[in-house]
């Protein structure tokens, strides 16, 4: 008996060493991190969210960029909730989305401006410009509306001031050279500006097809203008998001000395902070 005693109080003290052995051992890293899926247009949208991923990641926060080639997609991500933000448009497209699909996005904040440039297909300068020329411009409100704004900057056509940013050739009352238009979606007019005598386009997209803003634009909107205030690209979110941590510390990293020298090195003027 008292051989099974020993050996009871053998086993009982080697399984308390084990035990307290077990907390000696390092404890297992709990820190969860956040995921914030946003959707973007390539250029320069992602290419400048790229500049934060390593910055949010200090903060705990994987930054998932998600790239697409339309307008309309990443808006209907966002409302879906397949998306927690998007980088792509500037205020007057997404009222005219919010208004034309029911949705409920908000901005959040202006991160850059594009201007947008008239740029040479089949005719080389506005000077050489012939009687009905084509000239291919963006098919969405205000976009196109902006398109025609530059075109009666440059003397080319007159616009019922009335029309303001929802223009259309409708609104036009005068136009010398009896000008043709070509409506087509965005993204697809640096594709064809070799088919018509000018293409309107937005500098996103004019960088996306290899055309550069700065160097081969005929004309483009004036960076300090009343245009650049209006068509800052935003962050947007759905509404009732506009305070999630994440979101807000993305916006803070965007709005940084080290990603306005990125687009100011990277872009020459073709991109603009407007922070």
């Amino acid at each position: 008996m008292k051989k099974i005693l020993t050996l009871i109080l053998a086993l009982t003290m080697a399984v308390g060493l084990c035990a307290c052995g077990g907390t000696d051992a390092p404890a297992e890293d709990t820190a969860e991190t956040v995921t914030l899926k946003i959707a973007a247009t390539s250029t320069p949208h992602a290419e400048i969210l790229a500049q934060v991923v390593d910055v949010l990641a200090e903060q705990g926060i994987t930054l998932e960029i998600n790239e697409y080639s339309d307008y309309v997609i990443p808006n209907t991500a966002v409302e879906e909730g397949a998306e927690d933000a998007n980088f792509f448009q500037h205020a007057p497209y997404l009222e005219s989305f919010n208004a034309e699909n029911g949705t409920h996005l908000v901005s959040v904040a202006p991160i850059h401006y594009e201007p947008m440039g008239i740029y040479p297909g089949m005719t080389a300068s506005l000077e050489e410009l012939p009687d009905g020329a084509t000239i291919a411009v963006p098919n969405d409100v205000t976009n196109e509306a902006r398109a025609l704004q530059l075109l009666a900057a440059q003397g080319l056509i007159e616009i019922d001031p009335a029309a303001g940013l929802n223009a259309t050739p409708n609104d036009i009352t005068s136009n010398p050279k009896n000008l043709q238009f070509k409506e087509m979606e965005a993204a697809m007019l640096p594709q064809i500006v070799g088919e018509v005598d000018l293409a309107i386009i937005n500098s996103n997209f004019a960088l996306q097809g290899g055309l550069n803003p700065a160097e081969d634009a005929l004309a483009s909107e004036d960076a300090a203008s009343e245009a650049a205030q209006t068509f800052a690209n935003i962050i947007v979110v759905k509404e009732g998001n506009e305070e999630n941590a994440a979101v807000l510390a993305l916006i803070e990293a965007l709005q940084s000395d080290a990603v306005r020298e990125f687009i100011e090195t990277t872009y020459a003027g073709s991109v603009v902070a407007m922070f």
